[in-house]
Order: structure tokens, then sequence, then C-alpha cells
């Protein structure tokens, strides 16, 4: 009922209510003279808590922000930002292990590692054996129908430009797009919206 997640990939808010329930269930087991109609109301409703937190976050991208957070650049173009490290509070050990754990040996071989949400570390790596070309950090620029301002300033592009560019494909309306990027050869991926 509360959705298909993996471990790794559950919001604290999902975990904290995950391990709640199951603490209510281990009181109720233990506590038989108590009817089961109040031992299953609190659950209910922390159930009901969170279906209606993942919906209201799913239409509401400051909400998500703030229940699930968002990914820091900690490499980019092989450069370490120490800064975001050190609000992130991750430290170099971490950062090494899970360069292993991905087969790269040093930063210098990443173009861009990304701290999710979850904890994993998204790493894309340099590309080996082509000519030099401007690798792009994979941003999106559209997200529910919404321009994503700082993504567009990250790529030294403006609003009016990422409109000009969509029209040339034929989408008029910003609004019917769910998810627009930008690949590395300077293509566009569009999803629009199918509801």
């Amino acid at each position: 009922m509360m959705g298909k997640r993996e471990i790794g990939q559950l919001s604290i808010v999902d975990f904290v209510v995950s391990i709640m329930i199951a603490e209510l269930a281990v009181v109720s087991i233990e506590n038989t003279t108590v009817p089961m109609v109040e031992q299953v109301l609190p659950m209910v409703v922390l159930l009901v808590i969170q279906v209606s937190l993942a919906y209201i976050s799913l239409k509401s991208e400051r909400l998500r922000k703030l229940i699930d957070g968002k990914p820091s650049l900690l490499i980019s173009r092989g450069e370490i930002d120490e800064k975001e490290m050190k609000k992130q509070r991750y430290n170099f050990d971490d950062l090494l292990t899970q360069l292993r754990q991905n087969d790269v040996q040093s930063p210098a071989d990443v173009e861009f590692a990304i701290l999710e949400p979850s904890g994993d570390l998204s790493i894309i790596k340099k590309k080996e054996n082509e000519e030099k070309k401007e690798v792009q950090l994979p941003l999106p620029l559209i997200l529910d129908g919404k321009v994503q301002q700082a993504h567009l300033e990250k790529m030294g592009k403006t609003p009016l430009w990422l409109r000009q560019e969509l029209r040339k494909l034929g989408y008029r309306d910003v609004k019917k797009i769910s998810y627009c990027i930008m690949t590395d050869n300077q293509t566009f991926y569009i999803d629009e919206k199918n509801f």
C-alpha cells in the first residue's frame, strides 16, 4: 500500500513510518487486553499520513525536496568539491569507497559524481578515446511541466532559449512536458505527460 521501493530508496519519512508500524504491530501482539481495533487504528493513521505525504510530494516539488532532499554534486570534471562534501558530512573515505565500488580508480577519471538523496553515489565517467568535447551534467531542464531555472543557469542558457528550441521541435506548451533533458550530443530527450 505504501508503494514499491527498495529499502535503499526509502525516504526518511517512509523509513520512519515503516519502523513505527512494525513497532505498533509488536505492541499489539504483546498486549492482548486492548481490543484489536484500538491497536490497528494508529497503524492505519500512519499509513494514511504516509500515503498522503507521498501523493502531495508527487505534486509539489518543494515538499519533495524537503522530504526526500536533493542530489549534491561532489565531483565536477575531476575536481572534488570539498565545501559540498563538508556540507553533506561526507568524508574522503566514503567517497573513495564508493568510487572503488563503481570501478573507478581515481577522481580524475570522473566527469561527475552526484550524491543522491538515498546516499548512493552516481558516477558519470570520463569518456576515453574520444575527441575532447564538453560533457554536460545531465540536469533536467523541465520537470512536471516546470522549467528548472537553476539548471538552465548552470548550463549558461535562458528559459527563452529553451522555449525557442522546444518550438523548433514542435513543442509549444511547456506544461505538457513531464521531463526534458539535453543529452551529450546536444539533442533533447523529451517525455510528454500522458495523463
